[in-house]
This record gives C-alpha cells, sequence and structure tokens, in this order.
C-alpha cells in the first residue's frame, strides 16, 4: 500500500519584498555539478518511490541517473542522502527570499516569504511538491531518509541565523533571533510533515503555505522580537 501511494506522488510573503541583487555567477563547473546532483536526487526518489527505500541500491541509483558509482560517491555517502537537494529546495528558496527582505515588521516579513516560498506557480514547483510528499512519507519507515530530512532542517535553520539577525537589526538579542530562526524552520518542516500525510492539494485549504503561517503564528505568537 504505501509503496503503490508513493509511486502515484513520484509520478504526479505588507509590501512586496524588493528583488535580490544578483549573486555572483557561478562557475560552469559548479554548475554542472549542482544539475548533476539532482538528476542523481531525482533518480533516488523515483525507484524510492517504485521499490522503497529498503529495494533500492546506490548501484541501481547511478544505473537509473546515467552516472558511474563512483560520481554517486563523489557526492552522496548513501543512497539516502542522495535525495537531500530535493528535500533542500524549498528552504533555499525561503531563505533567499528574506536575504532580499528589508528590516520592517520581522512577523509580517516572515509570514510574506512563507507564503512565496510554499506557492506553486508552475509546474515545476508542483512536482517539487509531488516529491516531497513521496519522500516523507517514505521517510516514516526508513531512519536513514529521516535523518536527512532533519539535517536539511538543521542546516536551514543554521543557514537562516545571520539572515534573521540581519532582519531583527543590531540590537536584537542573539537568543531571540535563535529562538526564531527555530521556530520559523519548524513551523515549515511541521507544516509539510502534516501535509504529506494527508492527500490535501498542494494550494487553497490545507496546503503547505495554509499550514505554515498558522505553525508560525502559534509558534511565534510570544516572541517580543517578532512584535506581536
Amino acid at each position: 500500500m504505501q509503496t503503490n501511494r508513493l509511486r502515484a506522488y513520484a509520478c504526479e510573503v505588507t509590501q512586496p519584498v524588493p528583488q535580490p541583487v544578483p549573486p555572483p555567477k557561478t562557475s560552469l563547473t559548479e554548475r554542472r555539478k549542482a544539475a548533476t546532483q539532482l538528476d542523481i536526487a531525482r533518480a533516488a526518489a523515483a525507484l524510492f518511490a517504485e521499490h522503497g527505500p529498503d529495494g533500492t541500491t546506490a548501484e541501481a541509483i547511478a544505473r537509473h541517473a546515467g552516472v558511474a558509482l563512483r560520481t554517486f560517491y563523489r557526492y552522496f555517502r548513501s543512497k539516502q542522502d542522495a535525495v537531500g537537494p530535493l528535500l533542500s529546495g524549498g528552504a533555499e528558496r525561503w531563505r533567499a527570499l528574506l536575504e532580499a527582505a528589508e528590516p520592517g515588521p520581522l512577523a509580517k516579513t516572515l509570514e510574506v516569504a512563507v507564503r512565496e516560498a510554499l506557492a506553486v506557480p508552475d509546474a515545476h514547483a508542483a512536482e517539487q511538491f509531488r516529491w516531497t510528499r513521496g519522500l516523507l512519507r517514505a521517510a516514516e519507515h526508513d531512519a536513514a531518509l529521516r535523518a536527512v530530512w532533519y539535517r536539511v532542517n538543521q542546516d536551514s535553520e543554521e543557514r537562516l541565523l545571520p539572515v534573521l539577525a540581519r532582519l531583527a537589526g543590531p540590537g536584537a538579542d542573539a537568543l531571540e533571533v535563535r529562538l526564531a530562526a527555530a521556530a520559523a524552520t519548524d513551523a515549515i518542516r511541521v507544516a509539510l510533515e502534516a501535509w504529506s500525510a494527508t492527500d490535501a492539494p498542494a494550494t487553497g485549504p490545507g496546503s503547505p503555505a495554509e499550514l505554515a503561517v498558522r505553525c508560525l503564528r502559534e509558534l511565534t505568537g510570544g516572541m517580543r522580537l517578532l512584535g506581536r
């Protein structure tokens, strides 16, 4: 039953924040590396959906992605690690939106970024949510896959700290900034996990964006830093 559901899903933020300053261009080598990692991640997710993590090997993932096994291990330590780029994509979009924001009412800035990061503007975004749902369902039964998910969230929280520190201003209490980063990260994590356990659509009532804003308000309602 679980494998069938995963197979089905594999087939299938106030004022606008200003546009970010374009980052330095990445080299061709870096772009190729990122593309290869994403190809491997998609191959792993597809095979996990078809056969489950237990029925999937690193060799099979490499073959499905069209790369040598040594290339797989150049980028990932295990088959579960391979899906990291898929699971971290949303966190990168969310952080980029906050990096582009100007200091202001932090609670509102966070909500705006959450809604935009979890929006579904096109088919590519819809596909990302399908992958995420399938992987989080698979993680319920695979401790190593859950560990990857928790590591992705921990990394996102750490990277969010300097971003929120800038938005909060130089007089902000460091502990309050850390609490805000933890709460914001957990709001999205819990929302995605709750959504993945249902058959709710990726937009509208019960969607990740709606659940994440609800979680964010509940977790940060008493925080002085957010000035609610």
